[in-house]
């Protein structure tokens, strides 16, 4: 797996609109993208820094993953995971999987912005939730 750039970092916030302008301040740019999306029960907005992007992540629902962070976090939130792009995710997940990593994801699916995703368990990526992505063809 040879990842060719840091796709984004996914930071968890009790709010968009709240966050969003501290986001824009700092990357001197503002939010070029929102989006829902339902099977994860989250809201997304994306910032550009370089060839980086900043992905913030409002649970949609009290239920989801990104709840669930945000109340581990004293209602806070913070940085919730680590986004690497890598030419073909399914490939990948084998190789990650080979030498012995755990998965969260054992095939690919659809993630914001049309990107191919999957998730490594932070069980095995010294606690930091991983996400493989791939750009869409």
């Amino acid at each position: 797996m040879k990842p060719t750039h840091i796709e984004h970092l996914g930071i968890a916030v009790p709010s968009i609109e709240e966050a969003a302008p501290f986001f824009e301040f700092l990357t001197g740019s503002p939010c070029y993208a929102i989006e829902v999306v339902e099977d994860q029960k989250v809201k997304t907005a994306f910032f550009k820094v370089g060839q980086t992007k900043i992905e913030l992540l409002e649970p949609t629902s009290e239920d989801s993953t990104i709840a669930k962070f945000i109340e581990k976090n004293g209602g806070r939130g913070g940085v919730h995971h680590v986004a690497f792009n890598v030419e073909n995710v399914a490939e990948a997940l084998k190789e990650a999987e080979a030498a012995g990593i755990q998965l969260i994801d054992k095939a690919p699916r659809k993630g914001a912005e049309n990107l191919m995703i999957a998730f490594l368990h932070p069980k095995s990526t010294k606690s930091v939730l991983t996400e493989l992505c791939e750009q869409p063809k």
